[in-house]
């Protein structure tokens, strides 16, 4: 496996909504596959445990109970989570914990236009969970092009330009900055 780069490349399109109480971070990114090779990457266990911050216990191709693992914990945290959505190859939502995942699959010329609405309960989150969904595409978009990549988990994610990417991301989505930070 290659280590990631560290080259971000550019900023994908995002935008936050409200929704009652919570917030959903929105972001589009355009990727070179299939959506079936899309789906894979985000319903399959192994796959996403190779780029994503979580995996499941069980592959995410029905609706139902679902144990969520977290990929960066030393002691493989486990949490309930549930998929109430499944369209495959085109729709996906899933619970990881109190957030809400919703993976839409568009085909379009060039391969498929990825959706992620990652619902949270603080706005001034969005902009970090942003960055972070960034980078993870970025490593799963290498794999689906059959460069094996290391994922990019938890502080390693400070080597690949997430603090940057975070502070480009507030500015576009007009969260507020706090210095301390």
């Amino acid at each position: 496996m290659t280590e990631p780069t560290n080259d971000p490349g550019p900023l994908a399109e995002v935008g936050v909504e409200p929704v009652g109480q919570r917030w959903t971070l929105v972001l589009s990114r355009d990727l070179g596959h299939s959506p079936e090779k899309v789906w894979s990457a985000v319903s399959d266990p192994e796959r996403l445990r190779r780029w994503a911050p979580f995996y499941p216990d069980r592959e995410l191709a029905s609706t139902g109970p679902v144990m969520i693992i977290d990929n960066h914990a030393e002691d493989g945290s486990r949490t309930p989570g549930l998929v109430t959505r499944c369209e495959h190859p085109v729709l996906l939502e899933h619970s990881w914990e109190v957030d809400v995942l919703r993976w839409e699959l568009d085909p379009t010329p060039t391969g498929t236009r990825l959706t992620l609405r990652h619902t949270l309960d603080q706005r001034h989150m969005v902009s970090q969970v942003a960055a972070g969904w960034h980078l993870c595409l970025n490593v799963a978009d290498d794999l689906l092009a059959g460069r094996p990549t290391e994922p990019i988990l938890g502080e390693d994610a400070m080597r690949y330009g997430w603090k940057a990417l975070e502070e480009k991301y507030a500015e576009v989505l007009g969260i507020y900055q706090d210095p301390r930070r």
